[in-house]
C-alpha cells in the first residue's frame, strides 16, 4: 500500500487495547473515520467481523485463528501466474491440515474450481463443518475434494504440493518430538514429488519454514 502511494499506519497490541480497555465497536467507529481501509491481523474471527460491521470502510482479514484469506490471494495468483489458469488444477496440501492456511486452501480452492486434496493424520484434518463448506462450494464449481491420511493417494496427479510448518505458533515444546514423529511421513521430498506422476509439479509454502538451523526454532528442532 505504501509503495502504491497510500498513507499507512501500523498499530500493534501495545499501541491499542482492542477489546481490553477499548471495545472493538468503538475502535471500528473511530478508525472508520480516520482511514479508507483497515487490515486486521489477530486471533479471533469474531473480532475482524465486528470491525467490518462497524467501521463502514473495507476491512481485510490479514489472519485469524480460523482463516488466512490474504494468503490465499497471493497463493492462487501465484498458481495462475505459473500455470496460466486455475481450471482443472489439482492442489494437494500435505501435513498439519488443522490450521487456518489449510482450511482456507480447501475452501478457496473449492470456490475457484481447483481440485483440492489433503493428506494429513486423521486428528489433524479440517473439522466436519469446514469439510462440508468446501464440498458445498465444490458442488457449485465442479471441483473435487479428497481428504485422506494416505499421502500417495493424495499427491497423485497434483500440479501443486503445498505444505506448512509442523509446529504452529503456540505449540508446546513438550509436544514437539511427538508431533515431528507423527508428521515425518508427510515430509515433502523428492520421493513425494515422484509419486505425483507429473514432471511439472511445483511446491509451495506459506512460510516461515524451519528447514535448516538458521533460526532459533530450527536449531531447537534439529
Amino acid at each position: 500500500a505504501h509503495d502504491l502511494g497510500a498513507k499507512v499506519d501500523y498499530y500493534d497490541k501495545g499501541d491499542i487495547h482492542l477489546g481490553v480497555k477499548e471495545s472493538i465497536t468503538d475502535t471500528a467507529c473511530v478508525f472508520g473515520r480516520m482511514y479508507d481501509g483497515i487490515e486486521f491481523r489477530g486471533f479471533h474471527q469474531e473480532d475482524v467481523e465486528t470491525l467490518s460491521h462497524h467501521a463502514q470502510v473495507p476491512v481485510w482479514n490479514g489472519l485469524t485463528n480460523e482463516w488466512h484469506p490474504t494468503q490465499m490471494i497471493a497463493d492462487f495468483m501465484t498458481m495462475k501466474e505459473y500455470f496460466g489458469t486455475l481450471n482443472n488444477l489439482t492442489l494437494t496440501y500435505v501435513g498439519d491440515a488443522d490450521n487456518n492456511v489449510a482450511r482456507d486452501l480447501l475452501v478457496t480452492g473449492a470456490m475457484l474450481g481447483v481440485n483440492v486434496h489433503i493428506a494429513a493424520p486423521e486428528d489433524l484434518q479440517p473439522n466436519s463443518d469446514i469439510q462440508q463448506l468446501a464440498f458445498n462450494y465444490a458442488n457449485q464449481s465442479g471441483s473435487t475434494i479428497k481428504i485422506t491420511s494416505n499421502v500417495s493417494e493424495a499427491v497423485y496427479q497434483a500440479d501443486v504440493i503445498y505444505t506448512d510448518v509442523w509446529l504452529s505458533m503456540g505449540t508446546d515444546e513438550k509436544e514437539w518430538d511427538t508431533r515431528i514423529k507423527k508428521m515425518l511421513s508427510y515430509q515433502v521430498n523428492a520421493n513425494m514429488l515422484k509419486k505425483t506422476g507429473l514432471d511439472h509439479t511445483i511446491v509451495m509454502h506459506c512460510l516461515p519454514a524451519f528447514h535448516d538451523t538458521n533460526t532459533k526454532v530450527g536449531q531447537k528442532m534439529y
